[in-house]
């Protein structure tokens, strides 16, 4: 009888350092540590962003962090003379979702530095001379010129605590900021 008590006792103080854990876990962002990221590679046909910042707080278990972006692509007309002339139309790009991974073993009494894995975002080399706005079908779309528009970053440990887009219909480029809150 004395063995089930102390296993008793045992199972009981383990599911209460659990669930403190579970419940003192109040993630937020450290001073100067809100999200900043990074996009490289503005008017070419690839892109890459790639996002940084400074956690607090954090309980136990791994931390998943996904970087989604979309913009828009411009292109030149090209007509069968190799002749090309300004395209007329946006031509969407993305969304394009790259995950990166944590290991909660990389959680230091709560806190976590993070640099993401590089969100790419991609235009095809050509399209049609109608998704272009080309003056007709005899032209194609050629040397695309990508924009990024919208940066969504999700953080998540133990269900997602962090889900905030910035985003620019026209644009972004070099490092954008994120609030600490959304």
């Amino acid at each position: 009888m004395r063995h089930k008590s102390i296993l008793f006792v045992l199972l009981v103080f383990a599911i209460g350092v659990t669930a403190s854990v579970a419940l003192g876990a109040s993630p937020h962002f450290k001073k100067g540590g809100t999200p900043k990221c990074t996009i490289s590679g503005s008017g070419t046909n690839n892109t890459s962003t790639t996002c940084t910042g400074t956690i607090a707080g954090l309980g136990g278990g791994d931390v998943t962090i996904n970087v989604t972006v979309t913009g828009f692509a411009v292109y030149q007309c090209q007509n069968g003379g190799g002749n090309t002339a300004p395209g007329q139309n946006r031509v969407q790009v993305g969304p394009s979702t790259t995950p990166t991974n944590i290991d909660s073993g990389a959680i230091k009494n709560g806190n976590l530095t993070f640099t993401t894995n590089p969100a790419l975002l991609s235009a095809a080399n050509t399209v049609s001379g109608s998704a272009a706005g080309c003056p007709n079908a005899n032209w194609t779309g050629v040397n695309p010129q990508l924009t990024v528009t919208s940066i969504e970053l999700k953080i998540a440990q133990n269900g997602v605590f962090y889900d905030c887009t910035v985003s620019d219909p026209n644009g972004l480029s070099g490092t954008v900021s994120f609030p600490a809150s959304c």
